[in-house]
């Protein structure tokens, strides 16, 4: 992975993110809602076609990895406000999601404390995305008379509340994935620590010998050495010297 930002995912990425207030125009402005479809499958096309070039052409990046993420939660978060405005779905959906995604914002933080940048989005997040991406346009063809609108009523819930149920279960994934790195690293720290208390007790044990010695040589008096329990050396010489 290297830090490119020129490749066709990330302009692909850029594309898509330009959409999302061109969407919400549509939908709140002239209520053009065909038009927003159009923005919402174009989204849905190059979502999917930027993951298989960077694959394909090894053009995976960190900014890629940031960029696209980002903006599938900011097409679900302008379509949930658009069909919140309409009153297509109701606010407690919205604060639902939106709630998780804030979680994940403020466990980053903690991620960075630990030496963690953004975590890699999951399958279950790819799927939840899917699920809601393709739940809204649904929902509004809803909006419309007939049997068309009924059947699409059905299937957008249908993916809304799978989605929804799913976009939870990738956040609880998230947070046990954080929970484990956090883990990780306090252990590598506490081993770490541990390692250099270990290796700086023999060199303080070392100096506390030579400490010891100096001491016992400073109190060996003259003419007699350590450990030597009998009379000094003169003396013995002295008893047996003739007068």
């Amino acid at each position: 992975m290297g830090d490119r930002v020129w490749t066709v995912p990330n302009l692909l990425s850029v594309l898509r993110l330009l959409g999302v207030p061109l969407f919400l125009w549509l939908v709140l402005g002239p209520q053009a809602d065909w038009w927003a479809l159009g923005v919402l499958a174009f989204a849905g096309v190059s979502d999917w076609l930027d993951g298989k070039i960077a694959r394909a052409w090894n053009q995976t990046s960190r900014l890629g990895m940031v960029l696209d993420p980002m903006a599938d939660r900011l097409y679900i978060f302008a379509a949930l406000l658009g069909l919140v405005v309409r009153g297509v779905v109701p606010w407690w959906l919205m604060g639902i999601l939106v709630l998780r995604d804030v979680l994940i914002v403020l466990a980053l933080p903690v991620l960075r404390h630990f030496g963690y940048g953004t975590l890699p989005v999951n399958f279950a997040g790819k799927a939840a995305t899917l699920c809601l991406l393709y739940s809204f346009p649904l929902l509004f063809v809803a909006g419309y008379g007939g049997i068309v609108g009924d059947v699409a009523r059905i299937v957008g819930w249908a993916f809304a509340i799978w989605g929804t149920a799913i976009y939870w279960w990738a956040g609880l994934l998230y947070a046990v994935q954080g929970l484990r790195l956090i883990g990780e690293a306090r252990r590598a720290d506490r081993a770490t620590d541990a390692d250099a208390t270990s290796a700086a007790r023999p060199a303080a044990t070392a100096d506390d010998s030579e400490a010891i010695e100096g001491g016992r040589e400073a109190r060996t008096p003259p003419g007699r050495h350590a450990g030597d329990s009998g009379p000094p050396s003169s003396d013995r010489k002295g008893a047996t010297s003739p007068p």
